[in-house]
């Protein structure tokens, strides 16, 4: 209600939430009860302890950090406090496999590993990887020419003639 004070009376808002406004004005002068306060020293500490480790610990990091500084505390509110204050740990990004597990070539070999070519043009070979990122992953694809053993260059905007992109 403090915060639309300067929209509205407060005498009408206490109307409307049919709460007597002596009892908003009584409530509005206690102090914090002693759980408050001491949810908001707790608050210090794990923040703390989140920057002390780089910003990835999460509640039973944190945890285990409070308790090794003598201060005894549940798992479970650590991680309640670190929700309301917005401090959250770096989760560990989940493996992702690449390759086929049944030792099958996911592509036939055209080639039969014969890398040499005699003229120009003739024999390209590509490679593809993903490289993991904060925002997501990136892939990163080659494409070589056998004879001048150098990376075709392209700008993003127009891709090679013969790619299926264009």
């Amino acid at each position: 209600m403090s915060d639309r004070q300067a929209d509205y009376p407060i005498a009408i808002m206490c109307r409307l939430l049919d709460v007597s406004s002596s009892g908003y004005y009584a409530w509005a002068k206690r102090s914090p009860c002693s759980r408050a306060e001491t949810d908001a020293a707790l608050i210090v500490e794990i923040r703390a302890a989140h920057a002390a480790s780089g910003g990835t610990y999460g509640a039973p990091r944190v945890h285990a950090e409070l308790v090794a500084k003598g201060i005894h505390t549940g798992r479970k509110r650590v991680a309640r406090l670190m929700r309301q204050a917005g401090v959250a740990g770096v989760s560990r990004r989940r493996f992702v496999v690449t390759t086929v597990k049944d030792g099958s070539r996911q592509a036939p070999d055209l080639v039969d590993r014969n890398f040499t070519a005699e003229a120009p043009d003739r024999l390209w070979v590509a490679d593809i990887t993903c490289v993991p990122t904060w925002a997501g992953f990136l892939y990163l694809a080659v494409v070589l020419d056998t004879v001048a053993s150098s990376a075709g260059r392209w700008p993003r905007h127009s891709p090679p003639s013969w790619c299926s992109m264009r």
